[in-house]
């Protein structure tokens, strides 16, 4: 027994001789979430100020972990688990301490992710409409054909047509309809319909088809055949000269639904379109021959040309939703 006692006295002595006359030490602790439950498998490591006697180790069933043999001195523990935030602590072990941390909880990891939303064009394109459709002179007379972005996205076919049948069931479409047929009845044009309320109603059926037929084939049916956008973009920047030719060449061209510039089939054919179909409702001697359709067409070119130097220069200023568009940007 003396002899044992003795081996044991100088394997002590050293043990402390070789670890520089300094007793290890043990730290433990354990691993448990927001709610208490011990969390398996965390990765916990153990560092030094040199990382010379760095140790990992993994959490039990139940979350504990333990370091045993730890070198008197500062320590940290850093404790990671998937799907949870890690946690740092430090302190420092001291010679044969045993250690016993408290219970280390880790919340759960806050995902950032950067979503990227990428529309389609055709809601790229409604967003834009929306805006469009908002659009009065002064307030009052609708704009919808007019954009303000050079680089719009084209309108779908249905897009076309719903854009048109707006224009022609606006009440101020049918308040200038009722207009121009007071006009026409005072002055006896049209004569064939005669005067008093049918004549009166005649005429302002015959108005208001003009500018349906021509609104819904130059607006909506052949822009969609030809793939032509059917409204004016408004350049906005240069100078007046240039700007001024802008706006009076685009009643010779007309943007293409694939971004690229092409002649007006869709104005110029359409304006024939509608005065050839609107020999169906007039008086056969008011009715115009070809001749005639041809000045009127072109009559309606040179037209179209002046309302796109006004669009270009003045639009903008007497559209309310669209100064304010401008003045909420930074």
């Amino acid at each position: 027994m003396h002899s044992s006692k003795l081996a044991l006295l100088v394997l002590f002595f050293l043990g402390r001789l070789t670890l520089g006359w300094q007793a290890t030490a043990n730290i433990s602790g354990s691993v448990a979430d927001t709610t208490g439950a011990p969390i398996s498998g965390a990765r916990i490591r153990l560092t030094r100020t040199d990382h010379s006697q760095d140790q990992e180790a993994l959490s039990s069933n139940d979350g504990h972990f333990i370091f045993a043999s730890v070198t008197p001195g500062p320590f940290q523990i850093t404790v990671a688990a998937q799907g949870f935030a890690a946690k740092s602590s430090s302190g420092i072990i001291h010679s044969a301490e045993i250690l016993n941390l408290p219970a280390t909880v880790l919340d759960v990891a806050t995902l950032n992710t950067d979503v990227q939303v990428t529309l389609s064009p055709a809601e790229i394109t409604a967003d834009q409409l929306k805006v469009e459709e908002k659009q009065r002179l002064l307030g009052l007379i609708p704009n919808y054909y007019i954009s303000y972005a050079p680089q719009a996205a084209p309108l779908t076919s249905r897009q076309k047509f719903t854009l048109a049948l707006k224009s022609t069931v606006d009440p101020f479409a049918f308040g200038v309809t009722a207009v121009i047929a007071g006009v026409q009845q005072w002055q006896n044009d049209f004569a064939g319909y005669g005067q008093g309320a049918q004549g009166y109603g005649k005429r302002y059926g015959a108005s208001y088809a003009d500018y349906f037929s021509g609104t819904m084939i130059g607006g909506a049916i052949l822009p969609s055949i030809f793939k032509q956008d059917p409204r004016y973009f408004v350049k906005g920047s240069g100078t007046k000269r240039s700007r001024a030719l802008y706006a009076m060449a685009n009643a010779f061209i007309r943007k293409g639904d694939n971004g690229r510039w092409q002649p007006d089939y869709s104005d110029i054919l359409g304006s024939f379109a509608a005065a050839g179909l609107s020999n169906l409702y007039y008086p056969a001697r008011s009715r115009n021959g070809v001749g005639l359709t041809f000045e009127n067409t072109a009559i309606g070119i040179g037209g179209t040309a002046l309302g796109n130097i006004f669009e270009e220069f003045l639009s903008r200023k007497l559209t309310p939703s669209a100064n304010q568009k401008s003045q909420s940007k930074p």
